[in-house]
């Protein structure tokens, strides 16, 4: 009895000592645990101060150096802006619509820049496409702009109606030039560097076609692409010849944009080049008798007395460069313009000739090579005369922010 008394005894201390050995580790464990956490607030608490510390950091930089935090941006595609070509350099995202069942879609940006098709789409088959070119610039101070694409949009709408293409709506397409843009804002050059994004919105016949009609699907796209000053080392002046070939038929489809336009021209002007002439200069289909334009931009005539002629014709593409010039020299160099029928007879009584267009706003011309009568543009033998120089200075002028633009010309990407 003694002896279960002594071993119940012994279990009931060796229970209790079990207990307080086991409340030891608890309280042990507990502490560690609890400098533990201690720790790791207080390394968090130092790691949240640094952070802050460096975002202000960050913004009290940036607040300093703007310049310093756009130039990064603009550095990530490490192009050398200064030796781009007036070439073809695939960006980011592209713009693509389709019309099918008689209507568009809501269009999309996409990176894809390959196109699928079948090998009957109308756009093979009867080159049914047309096409637009404007471009997008960093003014002075360092906003990207687009120059008039409204305008842009109108005229790809004469074109669509008369190549019995369906419109794509005046608004979409300047909202989508304007996205395409923003999405590119990385290959837009920087101030200064004399290179632009080119902006090409086009529209074509996508879906099979083998009877001559209208295809039933299209598609509507715009890329963009940078690209450097039409002419290297400075503006230059260059000779073009009188072309014994037609660009457009009476009654055709000279006044629009049509890809026939340029392909029908593609001989005539390796032809011209062969021979040492930059451009042809068309004449009427009609009569032979009348200036009209070359087979990529319009044409400026300076008179002795500082006046501006120009031609006058249904056939001509309705410049969206040369339409801007005029209202220049009308409502701000207050010079007085005359668009009319301008006999080749007349050319050797001008004093100044250009060439208007997108890709080199004006170019100016020393000479023009009518079968064996050279006449020559002394204003014009080494680069712009006067009057050209005037109107070229505003418009880019405009384009790049330093002169204040009419209402509704600059479109600013934000």
């Amino acid at each position: 009895m003694a002896m279960v008394k002594t071993i119940k005894k012994s279990a009931k201390t060796a229970k209790v000592g079990a207990k307080k050995t086991v409340a030891k580790k608890t309280a042990k464990a507990q502490t560690k645990a609890a400098a533990e956490k201690r720790t790791a607030e207080k390394n968090a608490a130092k790691k949240r101060s640094e952070s802050k510390a460096g975002k202000t950091a960050a913004v009290k930089t940036n607040l300093k150096k703007p310049a310093a935090k756009t130039a990064s941006k603009k550095s990530i595609k490490k192009i050398d802006w200064a030796n781009l070509p007036f070439g073809y350099i695939k960006t980011d995202k592209r713009f693509v619509a389709e019309f099918k069942n008689g209507k568009w879609n809501a269009g999309k940006l996409t990176s894809d820049d390959t196109i699928s098709l079948s090998e009957c789409a109308g756009v093979l088959q009867y080159a049914q496409t047309c096409f637009e070119g404007l471009k997008a610039y960093t003014t002075e101070d360092g906003r990207i702009v687009t120059f008039r694409p409204n305008l842009n949009a109108e005229r790809m709408e004469r074109s669509c109606e008369r190549l019995e293409m369906p419109v794509f709506p005046k608004e979409h397409f300047v909202e989508a030039v304007l996205a395409v843009v923003k999405a590119n804002k990385a290959y837009v050059p920087p101030y200064g560097s004399g290179a632009t994004l080119y902006i090409r919105p086009y529209m074509f016949g996508s879906n099979a076609v083998i009877g001559v009609k209208p295809a039933d699907e299209y598609q509507f796209r715009i890329f963009a692409t940078p690209v450097g000053p039409y002419f290297k080392g400075g503006v230059k002046s260059i000779a073009v010849r009188i072309s014994d070939s037609d660009r457009a038929a009476p009654r055709g489809t000279g006044d629009i944009k049509a890809g026939i336009n340029y392909a029908m021209s593609l001989h005539n002007i390796v032809d011209a080049h062969k021979n040492g002439f930059a451009e042809n200069i068309y004449l009427d289909p009609a009569t032979h008798i009348f200036i009209e334009e070359t087979g990529g931009a319009n044409v400026l005539f300076i008179t002795h007395d500082g006046k501006i002629v120009t031609p006058k014709s249904d056939t001509i593409l309705p410049s969206i460069t040369r339409r801007s010039l005029v209202y220049i020299a009308e409502n701000i160099l207050h010079i007085p313009v005359e668009e009319r029928k301008i006999d080749k007879r007349e050319l050797s009584s001008f004093a100044e000739c250009g060439l208007c267009g997108t890709a080199a706003v004006i170019s100016p011309v020393c000479s023009i090579y009518d079968h064996g009568r050279d006449i020559r543009f002394a204003a014009c033998e080494n680069g712009m005369g006067t009057v050209l120089k005037k109107l070229y200075d505003t418009l880019t002028g405009i384009q790049m922010g330093h002169i204040p633009a009419p209402k509704g010309w600059i479109y600013e990407v934000t």
